[in-house]
This record gives structure tokens, sequence and C-alpha cells, in this order.
């Protein structure tokens, strides 16, 4: 790659960056503070735990075990592309498998 047209794009990378911090810097902390006290409730108030509600654990937990798959579904569409080129397709079980 040439070399000036890397120095040309400094400040469009400087730009980037700063964004993605931005975006670390609230959806880590935001994570910690939902997260962390979700976690200690589902262990607390699961069936062996300290304060057990199986019904409310239940539904709790369901929530959370749907919530998580969100992420996997983004990685999943922002790579059909790529899955295209290496397998051919974006649907089935090879395509499943590129992410």
């Amino acid at each position: 790659m040439n070399l000036q047209l890397i120095i040309d794009r400094i400040p469009e990378i400087n730009h980037a960056m700063l964004e993605t911090f931005a975006m670390i810097g609230v959806s880590i902390p935001l994570a910690v503070l939902l997260g962390t006290p979700l976690g200690i409730w589902l262990w607390s108030h699961a069936p062996g735990g300290l304060k057990p509600t199986p019904k409310s654990h239940t539904v709790v937990s369901a929530i959370v075990n749907m919530v998580r798959s969100f992420p996997f579904l983004i990685l999943l569409i922002a790579l059909i592309p790529f899955t295209r080129f290496i397998v051919g397709t974006s649907v089935g079980t090879a395509a499943v498998i590129v992410p």
C-alpha cells in the first residue's frame, strides 16, 4: 500500500479510533453496571441458590440467553459477503460455520 495514502488517511483513522473508544467507554461501564447485578441476581435466585425463585429465575434466564445471542446475529449479518466468498452461499450449515 502506498505510504502517502496511509498518511493522508491518518485524520480519518484518528477520528474512527476516537469513536471506537467512545463506544467502548460507554458500553463497558453499562455492561458492568447492569450485568453484574443481573448475574448476581440470577446466581442467588437459581434453584440451588441462596434465595431460590425458580419461576422468575427461568423467565429472567431465558431473556438473558435470548439477548446474549444478538451480537452473534450481528456478526452473521456483517460477514455475509465474506461467507459467500468462502463457502459460496450465505444460507445453511456451512455458511454458519464461517462466522
